[in-house]
């Protein structure tokens, strides 16, 4: 009996041509896996593909709930945003995949996991830090480091060979944006973006919304409503997490809000350079992020940003299975016990704008913020606190004024 190994499946050129390679280089028994986190009419056609391919068996695996759940709503509780601009949108799907492709190796006997990322980028690392700390015992190929096995170097490479073994599908040379998407975002990387120099060309590149140039002239309103830091309705409509990511995708996407262009710092070493759609996500995270400045105290929102920031490097470098990462989301799940209320927004050519704020645990007291005296504060009282919150500074520029005059 044949081994089997379980293929990261896209459908794409570079997974489809993993397939005949593993059967000839392996003596393997393909079994493709499609993981469905959002990524819409991609996964049309993928049986057909897979089986004419050589798999022995195709498993399409809808993710979309899971993937919001479990690891969407952790990073926006946290507010992790990767070098304050990347939404996490591929990062964040990395691990949910990883978890699903191990499951279905236990369940088939599997001895091997296949995925076809590239040598250069982050998400061979997510991958198998994945597939290390959830089944240590299987053996992970990544054909694109495998330099002596793997010789194709081009899609035409890809193409070809394809062709040699009897698979004659409707793929093409030509160049175009390598991409990556799923319900949160899509990412868009290559051709004119290969050179930060270059101006994006956002009438050819956009997929999920218009630019925000080409938005329209009137701004629209969208209210949102949160328990404990989670989303629960927009507009007044109850909903899951994938729906109201879904409703806010079409709202963003048609004011032209969540277009980011970044030049960021791979986990490999290397800068890159994406431009990333997130128009819900984007949506989701400031009016969770307003809610929370109503609600937070001051220590606890300086402590939960570095805690953000340190969620969103632990996501970005493919280290979800971990120690740290539990530690850190319960931290951050501790904070949100008050964060329910409700968020008003403004959408407008590619902008955010705030119209309005409430909570029944909101700190903000308005009769302590406005310049009239009230109960709970006395203007008097400022004078010992700037006394002893300045001493160190009074201390220090007494001594430099001895130590000057010392000098002369």
């Amino acid at each position: 009996m044949k081994e089997r190994v379980i293929l990261a499946y896209s459908g794409g050129l570079d997974t489809t041509a993993i397939i005949p390679w593993l059967k000839e280089n392996f003596d393997y028994e393909v079994i493709c896996c499609c993981i469905d986190c959002g990524q819409g009419n991609e996964l049309d056609g993928l049986e057909e593909r897979a089986k004419l391919s050589g798999a022995s068996k195709l498993y399409i695996e809808n993710l979309v709930d899971d993937f919001c759940d479990n690891y969407i709503i952790p990073c926006v509780l946290a507010n992790a945003v990767y070098e304050n601009k990347y939404l996490l949108g591929t990062s964040m799907a990395r691990p949910a995949i990883a978890k699903r492709l191990v499951e279905i190796a236990r369940k088939e006997g599997a001895t091997a996991i296949c995925h076809g990322a590239t040598g250069k980028g982050n998400d061979q690392i997510r991958f198998e830090l994945g597939i290390k700390a959830l089944a240590p015992d299987l053996k992970i190929i990544a054909p694109w480091r495998m330099t002596d096995v793997w010789t194709m170097q081009s899609r035409e490479d890809e193409i070809e060979y394809c062709k040699q073994h009897g698979i004659d599908l409707p793929f093409s040379a030509d160049n175009s944006y390598s991409r990556d998407r799923n319900l949160w975002h899509i990412s868009h990387e290559g051709l004119e973006l290969e050179d930060p120099a270059n101006e994006p060309n956002y009438d050819h590149l956009l997929v999920l919304g218009v630019s925000p140039e080409n938005a329209p002239n009137e701004g629209e309103y969208v209210t949102m409503t949160f328990e404990k830091g989670i989303p629960t309705s927009v507009n007044g409509e109850k909903m899951k997490v994938s729906d109201i990511i879904t409703k806010l995708n079409e709202l963003g996407g048609k004011h032209g809000i969540g277009i980011v262009d970044i030049v960021e710092n791979r986990v490999v070493g290397m800068k890159s350079r994406g431009v990333y759609e997130t128009p819900g996500g984007t949506i989701l995270l400031e009016a969770h992020q307003q809610l929370e400045e109503l609600v937070l105290d001051r220590a606890t929102m300086e402590v939960k940003k570095d805690m953000g920031n340190k969620f969103a490097q632990i996501v970005y470098e493919g280290k979800w299975f971990t120690p740290l990462r539990e530690a850190v989301q319960a931290f951050v799940e501790s904070t949100q016990k008050y964060v329910t209320g409700e968020v008003k927004l403004k959408l407008y050519k590619g902008n955010i704008i705030k119209a309005g704020t409430t909570s029944p645990y909101s700190l903000y007291s308005e009769s302590l913020a406005s310049f009239t005296t009230g109960d709970l504060y006395d203007h008097h009282d400022a004078d010992g606190f700037i006394t002893l919150f300045g001493l160190p500074l009074k201390v220090r520029a007494m001594k430099m004024q001895e130590i000057e005059k010392a000098n002369k």
